[in-house]
């Protein structure tokens, strides 16, 4: 199997050299860059297979670099995990929302650093290395989604999504007529539970509604539990 390709972003030369230095001994292919110029610059010649993106950087922080990742169709899929200072809880949601796929608070030891890593990598790098071509296909009113192909469209034109929304989208459909609390939603597509995230959810979901043209009756919220897909008009 090839090395996984990270990316390590932080300013702080101690962290940085502990990081990359870990990574490699552990099986990784790993760069470190003190800011988003030399970041930037890399991305220019080639692209890893996950980041790690401090927030508090010199010039461009960390979440406006992630706003741009996931604002471009290259980078919107590329899995990315935060580090944050331990206080900054702010920052974490920030993160969630923006589409951070996991976060690491400082100060981390490097084996919670490595697992944390490793999980992300199995949601998102090798399950897509290793997904079939074929997947479900669920068509509900005008929406049809192809979890093999990555496509949704709705009135047969293909909607652009982010790989969170996507996976929202398909949860609710997969589960239709089951309320999804906010707790299960953050599990199932975040891939871990973060009680102090579940704005985040409201976020994907307000932003799901208006990509797919949603009024309010695709896509339901059920009042302090949760959303869901009715049954009814779908299969």
């Amino acid at each position: 199997m090839d090395k996984l390709s990270v990316y390590v972003v932080e300013d702080d030369e101690s962290i940085r050299t502990m990081v990359v230095y870990a990574l490699n001994g552990s099986g990784y292919e790993a760069q470190g860059f003190p800011d988003s110029r030399a970041f930037h610059a890399a991305m220019e010649q080639a692209m890893p297979d996950l980041i790690l993106l401090d927030i508090m950087l010199p010039g461009e922080d960390g979440l406006s670099i992630l706003n741009q990742l996931r604002s471009s169709r290259r980078t919107e899929h590329l899995p990315v995990i935060m580090l944050t200072a331990k206080s900054a809880e702010i920052d974490k949601v920030r993160g969630l929302d923006l589409g951070a796929d996991d976060y690491v608070s400082k100060p981390f030891g490097i084996m919670e650093l490595l697992s944390r890593i490793r999980a992300v990598a199995r949601r998102t790098v090798e399950a897509g290395k290793t997904s079939a071509p074929e997947g479900e296909i669920y068509e509900y009113r005008n929406i049809r989604l192809d979890e093999g192909g990555h496509i949704v469209t709705v009135d047969g034109k293909e909607v652009v999504l982010t790989r969170k929304e996507f996976h929202l989208l398909s949860d609710l459909l997969h589960n239709q007529g089951r309320v999804l609390t906010r707790d299960q939603i953050m599990e199932q597509v975040w891939g871990f539970d973060y009680g102090g995230a579940t704005r985040t959810v409201d976020i994907h979901i307000n932003t799901l509604r208006k990509k797919i043209g949603d009024d309010g009756s695709i896509i339901q919220t059920v009042r302090g539990i949760g959303y869901k897909i009715d049954r009814e008009g779908g299969r």
